[in-house]
């Protein structure tokens, strides 16, 4: 096996690992033992537990960003739908079999030192996230991307909350339709007039 192929085992074993008992609880003879892999092969490519940790989150991070937009953009082309399709997207997240909550938000919760790489990779993660929401703001032309995706945000974070301990879909749906009347009760702006002077007017302005 290649050494990126290791490298790839040993992490997706460690994330399977850290979802189901934690980050903490997780030890490094269960990894070695679940991966199949030498102790002393695991220490070649992650010299300490906390290295593990840290390359786990960053490749969680990436999949699960990567995924997110791969499914808005494949759901539909409209931008404030977009922002919509963000929920049915945690919807396939929290009906999988597999899903025990956020993993940013735990790793977060067993490293609560705001100094803590692992806090601040979870934290990094938020704030990504975060910046993706308001580039789909931003692309609907609401008139306030920052509110707006900062509300939509708070609605991704409670859903997946509140699934997290009653283990089904039914909160990311109810979050959608909170949504929905949120989206529609904003202001947008007008597209772009020929004179280029429409771009800054709000709708209902004369």
């Amino acid at each position: 096996m290649r050494r990126s192929e290791i490298r790839g085992q040993l992490l997706d074993t460690a994330l399977r690992l850290f979802n189901q008992h934690g980050y903490k609880a997780t030890g490094i003879d269960l990894i070695i033992a679940e991966a199949g892999v030498a102790k002393t092969t695991l220490y070649r490519h992650f010299e300490t537990k906390e290295d593990l940790i840290l390359a786990a989150l960053e490749r969680r991070d990436e999949e699960d960003r990567l995924a997110m937009r791969a499914f808005v953009e494949q759901r539909t082309s409209d931008p404030v739908e977009r922002l919509l399709a963000t929920f049915d997207f945690l919807e396939t997240t929290v009906r999988d079999e597999q899903f025990r909550g956020c993993m940013f938000m735990s790793a977060a919760g067993e490293h609560k030192d705001t100094v803590d790489p692992v806090f601040r990779a979870s934290l990094m993660h938020k704030r990504l996230a975060l910046a993706y929401l308001e580039e789909l703001a931003h692309a609907a032309r609401f008139a306030e991307p920052k509110r707006i995706a900062a509300e939509i945000n708070l609605l991704h974070e409670g859903a997946v909350a509140v699934a997290q301990i009653t283990r089904v879909a039914e909160p990311t749906r109810q979050a959608k339709c909170i949504a929905q009347q949120l989206l529609a009760a904003a202001e947008r702006l007008t597209p772009p007039t020929r004179g280029g002077d429409g771009g800054n007017r709000m709708h209902g302005e004369a």
